[in-house]
């Protein structure tokens, strides 16, 4: 043997003596096959009966993958279908593969599924925002199985959400997988990794704390040995325990295992997101039956009543951004590429903190935050909107307004609470979990209800994870004795609470959980939102405050039309506005571009994000970004019509195999730029070209990899665009005022703004006596047909006032103004004949003194609320 040979060779074997503290010791192929189950199901929207049987005729039905909205294609209408939709797809079974437990893992389906396998229903789950497992195994035979999912997104008065103001489409959108395990298996995100000791240890070691689920589905009673190991980045085990426990037949155990420590362990922070695997193996014997990896981090943090944030010791001033999660065209259907791109958006601009608004996200966003170093509040969701309506659709009551509903809602948002713990709980990102967002916005006679399910809600997250505080989200109302604000451990408070006394330096650690709203089309101003903050705690915070979050990262999709859709700092198409540019120049140091100019456009430039190795599984896609350019080279601000089209290959758009661009319309380019996220399902090498009118085009090739492409089975359905409108309904005339956000010139003691829409006719607003100005304004939040304002007054007085209405807080429009004092009435209702969109109303005060101080009681203003 020759010297080399040798030295390779004793190599070789310390590295096997050495396996156990390596990835060797991983190496083994796992009993657990977990595939990818998002490819070729046949879908149609409606209702059919029997379409769960193997001879249900599919054949004329639309060929599509995984993630799947009904709405495709969706471009920010407030209107959406709403109804239901059935899926269908094969499963082809080797005998071998029956004598395992077979199982369904869904991501995400909104917001009732019922899944039949072989004609044979399976398993129900209702909840739009968490996932599910369907055990299978009972109804798989050899051979071809047909697998069938009936969904619906119908509102429901005791299922939560009751209400909220994005939009609320139906389909299987996120993943779904087929898993296979042995009869005894680690249960469906079965295991809890803590680290109990680090933060005592000032982050130098600490223990791993894994509560592991271990199911028996075999009718033997057996020992069972699980081994956990914490792999690190590099691939190397710093530490392990095995522990051995007898299972009966027919039971489930829980391991509770301790490990020895981890010595100077690399910590998962915002500037370093460093993540460790726990691999999970699972024993009969000698005989290795399931093994399972869970991601996490060692960190550790603090939220302080006086001194805010603490992150691994370090105090941190959150910069954060409220997340929706749709996108254009594709709707809530968005893969986990899309969803890594919209993080690293906003770590991008500099902030370290996304806000879940307002409901669970997918374990993929959740994952995006761990790979990104992005910490992340998720919520659970029970939330309201403000000028909710009766019963009937997601504007109405947070909370149910009948006693029937009650109990099947409050069982509805804790399941769904419990299930966004048990799935999202070992990721590092998380430092809160939310209970809510503005449940406030109910019938006044749910108050005690709200508070007696919230309190519920922060004991079952206690119960669950004691590890993070259980926050309470969007809690500035009601005001006085019957806070809630006090509920939880956290408090968030939105709009007007930043600057509410109540909440400076409340008893509970607390976070500006939404400021900013600021609507804007692309390309917007080159400014911050602040909106409702006041300039000191805008620009540097407040001791005690944890941080604050902006409303909102991303445009989207409402039903309350696009006031409130067009507030994010980046477009529905992911391209930044300009305050998303001034974020990163404030936070990150990175001047702005030079703004795109009116020229002449000649060209078009096309760019995707990636171009190679795209998978064709449902989690990858593409952004492709459409660019104007004068002759040389500079970019315009034109904006003509521009077509995508896929010229060969697989692949495709939400509207099918082209896309067209035009300025004013719903697909809209703007300030000389579009963008549309491009995916396929089957390999090959995509060819795509940019055109327009009197332009050179532009042409890019995208290679996507997986299953072979066929172009009989392959062909894409096109699905022009037409926005969705509802079935002509009555116009519904909202009522606003009571808990919407209010503002004012000063307020006296005990005379706060929101007292002047509380409902309460005890409390009212009134100015400062030196406030010779004064004026109050209500945000109706909304685009409001306006049709009438009605004001009552606390007092008598002498003076003057007018009231006037505005879109934007900037240009103001008189609607009524009293310059005679003998016409004053404690009451005035104000009739608008012709209606004309507004937001705010302002209503503003001259020529008093001391002894006739306005003080306002309430104030309402009623309309209908248009796109």
């Amino acid at each position: 043997m020759k010297l080399k040979e040798f030295i390779l060779f004793t190599l070789c074997l310390i590295a096997l003596c050495d396996f156990p503290n390596s990835l060797f010791a991983q190496q083994n192929v796992s009993p657990r096959i977990t595939l990818n189950f998002n490819r070729e199901w046949k879908y149609a929207r409606g209702d059919f009966k029997g379409a769960e049987a193997m001879n249900f005729d599919d054949l004329a039905w639309e060929t599509v993958g995984l993630p799947h909205s009904f709405s495709i294609p969706y471009f920010m209408s407030k209107d959406f279908y709403v109804g239901y939709g059935w899926y269908r797809k094969s499963l082809n079974l080797k005998a071998k593969e029956l004598s395992k437990k077979i199982f369904l893992e869904f991501d995400g389906v909104f917001q009732e599924a019922e899944i039949f396998v072989n004609n044979q229903l399976v398993g129900k789950h209702e909840g739009g925002y968490t996932g599910f497992s369907v055990d299978i195994s009972s109804a798989v035979k050899r051979g071809n199985n047909l697998i069938a999912v009936r969904v619906n997104n119908e509102w429901k008065s005791n299922r939560a959400p009751r209400a909220g103001e994005h939009v609320f489409s139906g389909g299987i959108y996120r993943n779904v997988r087929l898993v296979m395990k042995a009869p005894t298996f680690i249960d469906w995100y079965g295991t809890f990794v803590t680290t109990p000791d680090l933060e005592k240890n000032n982050g130098q070691s600490s223990v791993v704390n894994v509560q592991t689920t271990i199911c028996n589905h075999s009718n033997k009673k057996s020992d069972y040995r699980l081994r956990t190991e914490v792999i690190d980045a590099d691939g190397k085990m710093v530490t392990s325990i095995e522990t051995t426990e007898t299972i009966e037949a027919g039971n489930t155990k829980e391991f509770e295992q301790i490990t020895p420590s981890v010595r100077k362990p690399r910590l998962w922070s915002p500037q370093l997101p460093v993540l460790y695997n726990v691999v999970s193996s699972l024993y009969q014997g000698k005989k290795l039956i399931d093994r399972y990896e869970t991601s996490m981090g060692f960190r550790w943090f603090k939220w302080t009543v006086d001194n805010g944030f603490f992150f691994n010791g370090e105090h941190l001033y959150l910069k954060g951004a409220n997340v929706h999660q749709d996108h254009a065209g594709w709707g809530d259907a968005v893969t986990e590429t899309a969803m890594q791109r919209d993080v690293r958006l906003m770590k991008d601009a500099g902030f370290d903190f996304i806000r879940g608004s307002h409901y669970p996200h997918s374990p993929a966003f959740s994952n995006a935050c761990d790979e990104e170093g992005m910490l992340f509040w998720s919520e659970a969701p029970f939330w309201g909107i403000g000028g909710f309506s009766p019963d009937g659709y997601w504007n109405s009551s947070a909370y149910p307004v009948n006693e029937k509903d009650i109990k099947g809602f409050e069982e509805s948002v804790l399941q769904q609470l419990s299930e966004m713990i048990r799935i999202h709980r070992n990721h590092p990102s998380i430092v809160a979990w939310s209970m809510s967002n503005e449940p406030f916005f109910s019938a006044p006679k749910t108050e005690e209800g709200i508070r007696q399910l919230l309190k519920q809600m922060v004991d079952r997250s206690h119960e669950l994870d004691s590890t993070r505080p259980a926050a309470v989200g969007g809690v500035q109302r009601p005001l006085g004795k019957d806070r809630l604000d006090l509920i939880g451990d956290v408090a968030g408070y939105n709009g007007d609470g930043s600057s509410i006394p109540d909440f400076q330096h409340p008893n509970v650690p607390n976070i500006v959980s939404e400021y900013g709203s600021t609507t804007a089309d692309r390309p917007g101003e080159y400014k911050p939102g602040w909106g409702n903050l006041e300039e000191d705690e805008a620009w540097k915070g407040m001791p005690w405050r944890s941080g604050q979050a902006i409303w909102c990262g991303f445009d989207h999709g409402s039903i309350a039309g696009s006031q409130l859709g067009k507030m994010g700092i980046v477009d529905y198409f992911r391209i930044p506005k300009r305050a998303w540019y001034w974020y990163r120049n404030e936070y990150k140091k990175i001047a702005p571009p030079e703004w795109a100019k009116e020229g002449v456009a000649t060209k078009i430039r096309l760019e995707a994000t990636q171009t190679s190795k795209v998978s064709t599984d449902g989690t990858d896609d593409v952004m492709l970004n459409v660019t104007l350019l004068d002759a040389q080279g500079n970019e315009v601000s034109n904006s003509p019509t521009v077509e995508l089209t896929l010229v060969s290959g697989p692949g495709e758009f939400p509207t099918g195999t082209s896309i067209k661009f035009e300025a004013d319309s719903d697909i809209r380019i703007a300030d000389g730029k579009a963008a549309i996220e491009f995916r396929s399902y089957y390999s090959g090498l995509a060819v795509i070209k940019a055109t327009s009118p009197g332009l050179e085009s532009a042409q890019i090739e995208i290679n996507f990899e997986g299953v072979p492409m066929n172009a009989k089975d392959c062909a894409v359905k096109e699905r022009p665009y037409t926005r969705f409108v509802r079935e002509k309904m009555p116009d519904v005339v909202q009522t606003f005022g009571r808990n919407n956000p209010t503002f004012a010139s000063s307020v006296a003691d005990n005379h706060l703004a929101g007292h002047a829409a509380d409902g309460d006719n005890n409390t009212w607003w009134q100015p400062r006596e030196e406030d010779k100005e004064a004026y109050w304004i209500l945000d109706t939040e909304k685009g409001l047909i306006l049709q009438e304002v009605s004001i009552q007054f606390a007092k008598a007085g002498v003076y003057q006032y007018k009231v006037e209405t505005s879109a934007d807080n900037i240009h103001w429009n008189s609607l009524f103004e009293l310059k005679e004092v003998s016409d004053w009435k404690k009451e005035q209702k104000i009739n608008v004949e012709d209606g004309f969109k507004v937001r705010f109303v302002r209503i503003s005060f001259s020529g008093y003194n001391a002894s006739s101080v306005p003080c306002i009681l309430e104030v309402e203003a009623r309309g209908v609320v248009q796109n």
